[in-house]
């Protein structure tokens, strides 16, 4: 399968300007029995006050290529040791309120193991971001719930196309691993 690409606009707030781009990476993380893992963050910033669903990731930082920033990512959030099976693609979208364009690196992973968690304090403080291990049916009901909010709307319109393609490669790796 090629690469997801998609191209979305902030339709919650108004679109005054754009100040910079934000280089994330961000993971369908999941297990041998296909359960996913993400992370729940309960916000309340200027985005307003949210409990929302997430693929784990974050910001590239100077220095770092796509991949070691990812599995950084994976550690701290989740505490997850992971292998990088697929890229699934870029998702480019926009938070208007805060000025900021996004270019998002998704990557399909495959959980080796788990170990300790490594939040910074601003996520503790600010996001008390958890860990959620769902089936494919209870994440999608997570992110359409979560769309209630403006900024979970933002998320799923995000992350259900993406969650969605990578089932589809789950579902090919496995059946060309059972034609073996």
């Amino acid at each position: 399968m090629k690469e997801l690409n998609l191209q979305l606009k902030d339709t919650e707030w108004p679109l005054e300007y754009i100040d910079h781009d934000r280089q994330i990476v961000r993971a369908i993380v999941f297990d041998d029995q296909e359960n996913y893992y993400f992370v729940r963050a309960k916000r309340d910033d200027d985005f307003g006050k949210a409990t929302l669903i997430e693929t784990s990731g974050g910001g590239v930082e100077a220095g770092e290529d796509l991949e070691t920033a990812l599995k950084r990512e994976l550690k701290e959030e989740l505490g997850a040791e992971v292998e990088i099976m697929h890229k699934i693609g870029i998702v480019s979208d926009y938070y208007n309120l805060i000025h900021r364009h996004n270019i998002n690196n998704y990557y399909l992973c495959r959980v080796k193991s788990f170990g300790t968690k490594h939040l910074t304090q601003q996520e503790i403080d600010n996001f008390h971001l958890s860990t959620l291990k769902l089936n494919y049916e209870e994440a999608v009901a997570e992110y359409e719930k979560c769309a209630a909010t403006k900024i979970g709307k933002l998320i799923a319109a995000r992350e259900l196309p993406v969650l969605k393609y990578a089932k589809k490669l789950i579902g090919e790796d496995l059946k060309r691993s059972k034609a073996k």
